[in-house]
């Protein structure tokens, strides 16, 4: 069987009030705890996205073609 562990520990922090209600109208969310974790969220995926991006990218930069292949490519 799989053992899940979530973690949830409580902190006090100073929020900027204007961001927080900036955040909160652009992602949707109504409490504090659900825009800053929204917000987190996205942050963290978009590391992951940003990461296989790159790599793609770098695969993509790998490839050899002939000149007729990269004027074919860019039509």
């Amino acid at each position: 069987s799989m053992n899940v562990y979530i973690c949830s520990m409580k902190h006090l922090v100073d929020l900027d009030e204007t961001a927080l209600a900036k955040a909160r109208s652009e992602l949707g969310t109504t409490g504090i705890k659900d825009t800053v974790n929204a917000a987190l969220a996205i942050v963290a995926d978009s590391h992951v996205r940003e990461d296989r991006l790159r790599r793609a990218l770098d695969s993509l930069g790998d490839i050899e073609l002939t000149d007729a292949q990269r004027s074919d490519a860019w039509r």
